[in-house]
C-alpha cells in the first residue's frame, strides 16, 4: 500500500516583490518561499508554466523588479528541517572576522556543511539564524567545500546580497587560498582550463572539459618543503567553480594534500604521518568594495591551527 505524500498542499498565491527582494533570481525566490521543495521540482514548475510573473512565463534566472507579482502554483510543502540547536553554536560568535549592518565574515572551521542538504541536517547558515534570532536575514554570499576552512561572507540585506553577487560576477571580489600541494613548485603559475560537472561511478565530480565553464586560478609558491615533496601555495581563483581550487591543482599534477577526492592517495598517507587529518584548503583573504559603504574591505583568517602544525612538522623532517 503506497503512504500518503507527506507535507501541506499550498493554495495559489500571488506575491507582489518588495525593495527588499528586487533583483533576487526567480528560483532563488521560490526555493525560499517553497520550503523544502527540491531544486529540481521548482525548475519543472517554471518550465511548465506553472509559476508565472506579471501573468507570462519566464525563466529561472529572471531577476525580479519591485512590483512584479508572482504567481506561486499550489506545491505539496515539505516539513521545513529540523532547526540548528543554538546552544551548540554560541561558539560560532568567537569565529566573526568583522559585521556590521549589512553583512558579516565569519572564519568557517573545516568539517562544517556551509548548509544542509544531502544529509546534513543543518549548516553553518541555519546555525548562524539560530543564533542570531533576532536578525531579520542571514544568506550565504558563496559557498566552501564542507573540508575548506576560512573567510566566508553574509549579507544581512538584500540590497548587500545581490550588490556582492554582482561584484562576484563581475570579478569585484578577489579570493585568495592557502594550500598545500603536491611537488616543488616556483614562482607564479595561471591556469585557464574550463571545468564541468560529471558523474563517475555515481559520485559527483568536476573535471576539466572544454565543454565546462571557464575559469581560471593563479598559483604563487610560498614555501617549499624538499624533503616532503611538498608546497605551500597561495591560490587566487579569478573566478568561482564549484571545487575550482581542488582540479585545477590535481590538473597541473600538484593536487592538494588531503583530497580525498581529487588527490593522490599516497602523498595523502604520507602527510596523514606528519598529521594532517583533512583538506589542506584554508580561504585566506577576501577583498572587495562594500555593496553599500562603498568603501574598500579586507580580511584575513589566520591558517588553522591544525594545519599550522603540520607545516611545522614539516619544516623539521630530517633529510632521508
Amino acid at each position: 500500500m503506497k503512504k500518503p505524500a507527506s507535507g501541506v498542499q499550498s493554495a495559489v498565491r500571488h506575491v507582489e516583490i518588495d525593495d527588499t527582494r528586487a533583483g533576487q533570481r526567480l528560483d532563488n525566490f521560490l526555493l525560499a518561499t517553497l520550503r523544502g521543495v527540491p531544486k529540481s521540482r521548482i525548475y519543472r514548475l517554471v518550465r511548465k508554466g506553472e509559476v508565472r510573473v506579471n501573468r507570462g512565463r519566464t525563466q529561472p534566472d529572471y531577476r525580479l523588479q519591485a512590483g512584479d507579482v508572482v504567481r506561486v502554483p499550489p506545491v505539496r510543502e515539505v516539513p521545513a528541517p529540523a532547526k540548528a540547536p543554538a546552544e551548540r553554536f554560541t561558539w560560532l560568535e568567537e569565529r566573526v572576522l568583522y559585521e556590521d549592518e549589512h553583512l558579516m565574515a565569519i572564519n568557517k572551521p573545516a568539517g562544517l556543511a556551509v548548509h544542509a542538504g544531502s544529509g546534513v541536517a543543518f549548516g553553518l547558515i541555519e546555525a548562524l539564524r539560530a543564533i542570531r534570532p533576532d536578525a531579520p536575514m542571514l544568506e550565504l554570499v558563496h559557498r566552501l567545500d564542507r573540508d575548506t576552512s576560512g573567510c566566508l561572507l553574509v549579507a544581512k540585506s538584500r540590497a548587500t546580497l545581490t550588490g556582492l553577487h554582482t561584484a562576484l560576477r563581475e570579478g569585484g571580489v578577489a579570493k585568495q587560498y592557502l594550500a598545500l600541494v603536491r611537488g616543488l613548485l616556483r614562482g607564479t603559475r595561471t591556469v585557464s582550463v574550463a571545468l564541468e560537472k560529471r558523474e563517475r561511478g555515481g559520485e559527483h565530480m568536476v573535471e576539466a572539459g572544454e565543454e565546462g565553464r571557464e575559469a581560471t586560478s593563479r598559483f604563487h609558491a610560498r614555501t617549499r618543503y624538499p624533503e616532503a615533496g611538498a608546497t605551500l601555495v597561495e591560490i587566487e581563483l579569478l573566478t568561482g567553480r564549484t571545487h575550482q581550487a581542488r582540479v585545477h591543482a590535481e590538473h597541473i599534477g600538484h593536487p592538494i594534500a588531503g583530497d580525498d577526492k581529487y588527490g593522490d592517495r599516497e602523498f595523502n598517507r604520507e602527510l596523514r604521518r606528519a598529521g594532517l587529518k583533512r583538506l589542506f584548503l584554508h580561504a585566506w583573504r577576501l577583498n572587495f568594495k562594500h555593496p553599500v559603504m562603498n568603501c574598500k574591505m579586507a580580511f584575513e583568517a589566520p591558517l588553522a591551527p591544525e594545519l599550522s602544525a603540520v607545516l611545522e612538522r614539516l619544516a623539521h623532517v630530517p633529510p632521508v
